[in-house]
């Protein structure tokens, strides 16, 4: 009797084993939603401001002819002659497409995302702009109004590297970045005299000269910051600055061949 017990009463437990390891397990519980990031918000009653010119020191370098010989389509864009835009020296001795940025000093500040896209365009059988800035985060678009088939190739080294074939017509791509990195070359694999650059920041203190070689960066929290001017033949300059409560402060840089 004591056996018929014992081998029923193992049955059962076995059964009961069995429905339990048939048994869905029960869900986890959720993971904690994430916490949104605090943004910094810079009070305007303290804000101030930096700007400057890069001036360049030495004799006018000589403008370099590029043979877009190889296709019609570019040499035409150009009346048959385009010309090196490397190094861009300004009728008032400034230099254009330098790229100017905080270099330290916001740590442990964490800026939004400008919601406007940033794009380049592939235009005349250059990139344009050749010189920019882009927020972490912030969209990235390429377009192609040249009648011809482009390709751009960011050489990344600390996001991800990438290139894409883009045709005549072609719908636009859409891209991000998501590391700080100055500067990220680009290329064309198609046209070798293509190139731009690209300078990813985590913030919004930046900005690009153009024909008049000054640049301004506005609602600039008060502070004491690295200030750096990169150039693509030319290299960095940097300059250590103290902006006062609403206060302003100049930045110049001076560039020569042997920088």
């Amino acid at each position: 009797m004591k056996l018929r017990r014992w081998v029923a009463l193992s049955f059962a437990l076995g059964i009961l084993a069995g429905c339990s390891a048939n048994r869905p397990e029960e869900p986890q519980q959720s993971k904690k939603a994430d916490v949104p990031p605090v943004y910094f918000k810079v009070d305007p009653t303290t804000a101030g401001k930096l700007k400057g010119d890069i001036q360049f020191a030495g004799k006018k370098p000589s403008r370099r002819p590029i043979d877009m010989s190889g296709d019609p389509a570019c040499a035409e864009a150009h009346h048959g002659q385009a010309y090196d835009e490397s190094v861009v020296v300004n009728p008032n001795g400034t230099l254009a497409n330098v790229f100017i940025y905080i270099k330290s000093g916001l740590e442990g500040k964490t800026f939004e995302t400008p919601a406007n896209p940033v794009t380049i365009d592939q235009q005349g059988c250059w990139f344009r702009p050749r010189m920019m800035g882009i927020q972490v985060g912030q969209t990235f678009h390429v377009t192609n109004s040249d009648p011809v088939t482009h390709n751009i190739h960011p050489l990344a080294q600390v996001n991800r590297e990438w290139n894409h074939s883009q045709g005549a017509g072609d719908p636009q791509l859409t891209r991000k970045f998501i590391k700080p990195e100055v500067m990220v070359p680009v290329k064309c694999n198609i046209h070798s005299w293509m190139h731009a650059f690209i300078g990813v920041v985590a913030h919004p203190y930046f900005a690009v000269t153009g024909a008049d070689g000054k640049f301004e960066m506005p609602n600039v929290p008060p502070g004491d910051y690295v200030v750096a001017a990169w150039h693509e033949k030319f290299g960095t300059m940097e300059q250590r600055i103290t902006l006062a409560p609403s206060g302003t402060s100049e930045v110049n840089f001076k560039f020569k061949e042997s920088n």
